[in-house]
């Protein structure tokens, strides 16, 4: 769907910022001012969005600071179709969450217009955190192609990356029959004659299940110089947990990775960015408490569990997120991730919120139902 004008001129205009985040990132000044303009646009063509504003009093012209923007717990999302000057049936791209937490009935959705900016943002990411070095590299990847999960974000991500910056070689090495274990061996084997750096990526689970796969047969691999892995996600609805060191640990006698090019991603299906908690080459010991950043085009901000007001830097609170590729949803997200915002806006993750922690985060959800009429 071809966005409103208005959506097309933020769209070039966060395309910009995107392509030069690294040479010219957005100050507090252009940030703020580039969040007001977006929340603008989402108040006039998000209906919900707009009623879920006006019940907490704030409209556009009131907000002087993007933490001044109401923001939608992440929850919501499996609530309402929270999209901006379209429809669902519009939306070039879908993505749903997994629904491991609470069943695949209650999976939140995002619905995307149009996938450049999204695509833009993560390429770019991509490039800055997993490949600071060189134009391309032999993807070798543990998550799915989109064409077999097609509502998967992360499939969306690993195949633009294999797409885009990968190298003669690059492919998945998952498919719905499950991994191809045996074509990942192959493949090592490859890279380690042929001196070719190779980048592996997949959830850290999917490590798990390889590296358990080479332990039984007691192989090792010693990839050329220059390899690295990106992990993702967490353990969610597994019952096995491998603590981050182990598995980096694992990762370095079975594969030859050092943890410096061992880098963990973060991201939400909610979201249209992602957080990194290194740089390939330079991302420090896996137990030396690595801290997550996101890009210039995002801030975070620990916010009370009951009032959800910002709390001052280094303070525990319930995370929140003002992501400017999301456009065409909800740029200010209320997470329900306990954590810490640093001073130089790194992010530590705790886990998610429980009981009382997540009483501020209930009640908004509560409010965008009430203005739905579904409560």
């Amino acid at each position: 769907m071809i966005p409103n004008s208005k959506q097309g001129a933020l769209r070039e205009q966060l395309l910009e910022v995107i392509g030069r985040d690294g040479a010219a990132p957005l100050d507090d000044q252009g940030f703020d001012q580039l969040a007001r303009e977006i929340f603008a646009c989402q108040f006039e063509n998000g209906a919900i969005y707009r009623a879920f504003c006006e019940r907490r009093g704030v409209t556009p012209a009131a907000v002087e600071s993007w933490l001044d923007i109401p923001a939608v717990p992440t929850d919501a999302f499996k609530a309402a179709p929270l999209i901006s000057g379209g429809t669902p049936s519009g939306a070039e791209v879908v993505f749903r969450t997994s629904g491991t937490t609470a069943g695949s009935a209650t999976r939140g959705t995002h619905y995307l217009l149009e996938s450049s900016l999204y695509r833009a943002a993560l390429l770019e990411s991509f490039r800055v955190n997993m490949l600071p070095d060189r134009d391309r590299i032999r993807v070798l990847s543990l998550v799915a192609d989109r064409k077999e999960v097609v509502d998967s974000s992360l499939s969306f991500m690993m195949t633009e990356v294999v797409e885009a910056l990968g190298a003669e070689g690059s492919r998945s090495f998952v498919s719905p029959a499950g991994a191809d274990i045996s074509g990942m061996r192959e493949a090592l084997r490859e890279a380690e004659r042929e001196h070719e750096p190779v980048l592996i990526a997949g959830a850290s689970f999917a490590f798990v299940h390889l590296l358990d796969a080479l332990a039984e047969t007691g192989e090792h691999f010693r990839l050329p110089a220059g390899s690295r892995v990106m992990d993702t996600g967490g353990f969610k609805g597994r019952s096995r947990v491998v603590p981050r060191e182990e598995l980096y640990q694992s990762i370095t006698d079975r594969l030859g990775v050092g943890s410096s090019y061992i880098v963990n991603e973060y991201g939400m299906t909610e979201m249209s960015s992602q957080f990194y908690d290194g740089v390939a080459g330079s991302a420090g010991p896996a137990g030396g408490g690595r801290l997550h950043r996101g890009p210039g085009w995002v801030r975070s901000a620990a916010v009370d569990p009951e009032t959800l007001c910002p709390l001052p830097a280094g303070q525990v609170g319930v995370l929140r997120h003002m992501d400017l590729a999301n456009l065409y949803s909800i740029a200010s997200l209320q997470t329900a991730d306990m954590g810490v915002v640093h001073p130089d806006g790194e992010i530590e993750i705790f886990g998610r919120a429980v009981g009382a922690d997540e009483r501020g985060c209930s009640i908004a959800v509560d409010e965008l139902l009430e203005v739905m009429g579904r409560r």
